[in-house]
């Protein structure tokens, strides 16, 4: 059987930054099994699995090289890019999607005049950790200034931008927290906040840009800095740019992305 996939680099206006996602769109899920051995084969963050339902409204699971993932922003937006591009050229010409997930729900997704794609999740702003895991302190090389909590990870929350950059992490350490990752943050000078994303337990070491965690760093950070508009940054090796802005129980992430491969994969 031969499936269409596309490679998208996501949160990004350059090709080679930003995370990189696969996007393989069906009628019909394939079996969970063979979603798990493609994504495994393609090693990247994710790879996003599309049931559509109209030329509007799909269905998405995410998977990443070791398991299946509730939610993942980048994968999302990659996701909408290629449905997006795919309509540009039909007289079906669309800008505005719906795409579910079981653990997300209904995401509002529309494509902006200067070709951003603008997503609305649900608002996961994180709370005070009383008792900190000694694992997290272990595979931190810096001590944080204080430490919050979603379902998705904790929040080790640094005073200086430069802690964050210089942070060294132990895998195996921070590996015993699962099901939860750990992501670092601090005010910017150039932004308004920085972040990194360590998720050994579920998909790799270090994640490249990390859209779902935004939607637990902007309303922290919103808190802080007194602003529902943020331009958030992601300091891995590959980098990447997100434009945040908090409203209530919603949280709007947009960003860019960039085509690198479309093509037909064997299974």
């Amino acid at each position: 059987m031969k499936l269409k996939m596309n490679i998208v680099d996501a949160f990004t206006d350059t090709r080679f930054k930003g995370n990189s996602a696969a996007v393989i769109i069906t009628d019909e899920w394939l079996d969970e099994p063979l979603m798990q051995a493609i994504a495994t084969e393609n090693n990247l963050s994710e790879t996003a699995f599309l049931r559509k339902i109209t030329a509007q409204h799909y269905e998405i699971r995410w998977f990443s090289p070791i398991t299946e993932v509730d939610f993942c922003g980048h994968a999302t937006l990659a996701s909408a890019f290629v449905i997006f591009s795919s309509q540009q050229s039909s007289l079906d010409n669309i800008q505005t999607l719906n795409i579910e997930a079981a653990a997300v729900g209904e995401m509002n997704i529309s494509q902006l005049a200067d070709g951003a794609i603008q997503m609305k999740f649900p608002n996961r702003k994180p709370t005070a950790v009383a008792d900190i895991p000694a694992a997290l302190l272990q595979g931190l090389s810096i001590q944080p200034e204080q430490v919050l909590i979603n379902n998705q990870a904790y929040f080790a929350i640094y005073k200086h931008e430069q802690q964050v950059l210089a942070l060294q992490y132990h895998s195996e350490a921070l590996k015993t927290l699962a099901p939860l990752d750990v992501v670092v943050t601090a005010k910017s000078t150039d932004y308004d906040f920085i972040s990194r994303y360590f998720w050994p337990a579920n998909g790799g070491d270090e994640d490249p840009v990390t859209g779902s965690i935004h939607t637990g760093l902007a309303p922290y950070w919103a808190e802080q800095l007194g602003k529902s508009d943020l331009i958030a940054y992601q300091a891995s090796t590959r980098g990447g740019v997100l434009n945040c802005q908090v409203q209530d129980n919603i949280v709007t992430i947009s960003g860019k992305a960039v085509h690198y491969l479309e093509g037909f994969i064997e299974v």
